[in-house]
């Protein structure tokens, strides 16, 4: 694994394009951030109800010392009673590590050797922090012990160069690409001593934990996908469409009567799809979207395809880039104005760090989130019992979810969750429900 790139952000990389921006950059101030500094991410753990503390042991794969007497407090909520760690977890000898969150000796019962673990993978533009809502209710099942990582090259892990294999066949793209995040997770477990966990991935970390399942399901003892992304195809005329400045057509699959009960009566026949279709049609055309849109939308697509990412933006808006993270949290209505601002804060400084494995998404989807090698036609082998959960209000379709489930109903077992008001952020938007549901299928283990 390569060397961890320097802590300020480098544009210049040998490509035209890209030294370009480095020459600009000279004249506009860039955003920039340090690995060192914790206190954003800290303040908005405070809000957790948590008692963050430093390692009270060198070695993370040995539990701390139940009351923590030998851990520096780093923050801590008015009403915490549930003590967590954060630790920067080696996992090669090139200076790579893992940020995680680890909740250890809580709630422990007399049988100690029925303990289980619960790891969290966050999805992309995101970070451990994002699941600051949910940490102290899961820690509130007995004998469960609770990890939430950030993914190597993203959030505060370490931050390796990212080399494409772009100029590849895109199956040798794409799997240098999901490699690159699988072994690192595999090489955090094996530091962890973790011998099998339940896997709960969101989006990005939901089709990543998918990946690792599929490779090493002996380590994984479930598998929650919450809205992971890369299940469904593209729909043929996908690109097409996208560069006349039109979303994809909608897919429309008929629930399948082994998942939601309020769906089994749901009747979609094949001329209400037509019709619905030809509507559709119809409305595009009188709305045809504007020379801007499609130049837009094309250059948007020609960045993607080249590995620019969303956080790349972020970084070349210099002093604006707090204000584009600001406008995006804002629309969190569902937070407090308080929480908006931590949560900002820490959105911010995770997007701004050296830019890393961010980049390996154009590799790993297509413009419009399809995946290049979509999960339908993969997690049909799936040997762990595997859960999905989607919001009520979810942009990802919770109907790719169902597919998987027929296909591999009786022989592994299933659950699907649609979480009432809520999106695709359903662990911050209903926390409650989401927690309720993750907490039952927990229980439903020890």
């Amino acid at each position: 694994m390569a060397k961890p790139e320097p802590v300020f952000p480098v544009w210049g990389s040998g490509s035209s394009s890209q030294g370009a921006l480095s020459l600009f950059g000279r004249f506009w101030p860039r955003a920039a951030a340090t690995k060192d500094d914790h206190q954003i991410e800290l303040a908005l753990l405070a809000d957790s109800g948590l008692k963050v503390v430093s390692p009270s042991t060198s070695d993370p794969s040995q539990p701390p010392l139940t009351n923590h007497e030998s851990a520096t407090t780093l923050a801590t909520s008015a009403s915490s009673d549930v003590v967590a760690e954060l630790l920067d977890v080696d996992i090669d000898s090139e200076g790579n590590y893992i940020h995680t969150l680890a909740i250890r000796n809580n709630k422990q019962t007399s049988n100690a050797k029925a303990r289980h673990s619960l790891v969290i993978t966050h999805g992309y533009f995101t970070g451990l922090g994002f699941f600051f809502r949910n940490y102290h209710e899961l820690s509130q099942v007995p004998d469960w012990d609770i990890y939430s990582i950030d993914w190597l090259g993203m959030g505060r892990s370490s931050r390796p160069k990212y080399v494409s294999k772009r100029g590849e066949s895109e199956d040798a793209r794409v799997a240098h690409a999901e490699s690159f995040f699988v072994e690192s997770l595999e090489e955090w477990r094996e530091r962890m001593g973790i011998e099998r966990m339940t896997l709960c991935g969101h989006s990005f970390g939901g089709y990543m934990s998918a990946l690792y399942a599929l490779k090493y399901p002996e380590r994984v003892e479930k598998l929650v996908l919450v809205s992971p992304i890369g299940i469904p195809e593209a729909p043929p005329d996908f690109e097409d469409r996208l560069r006349q400045g039109h979303g994809p057509a909608r897919r429309r699959i008929p629930p399948s009567s082994s998942c939601t009960p309020e769906y089994e009566s749901a009747e979609i026949t094949d001329a209400a799809i037509k019709a619905e279709e030809a509507s559709e049609a119809a409305a595009n055309k009188l709305n045809e979207p504007s020379r801007a849109r499609k130049l837009m939308i094309g250059m948007a697509m020609n960045l993607w395809e080249r590995n620019f990412a969303p956080q790349w933006v972020v970084r070349t808006a210099g002093p604006l880039s707090r204000r584009l993270i600001d406008w995006y949290i804002g629309r969190f209505e569902w937070l407090s104005e308080t929480q908006r601002t931590a949560l900002s804060a820490y959105a911010h400084q995770i997007s701004v760090l050296p830019g890393s494995s961010e980049s390996a998404l154009g590799d790993i989807l297509r413009p419009g989130a399809f995946a290049r090698r979509p999960l339908i036609d993969r997690l049909g082998s799936i040997t762990v019992p595997t859960v999905f959960m989607y919001g009520a209000n979810d942009w990802v379709d919770f109907t790719g979810g169902e597919q998987v489930i027929r296909r591999i109903a009786g022989r592994v077992s299933t659950n699907l969750y649609r979480i009432s008001q809520a999106g695709h952020n359903l662990h911050l938007e209903n926390p409650a429900e989401f927690n309720n549901a993750l907490a039952a299928e927990m229980r439903a283990i020890s």
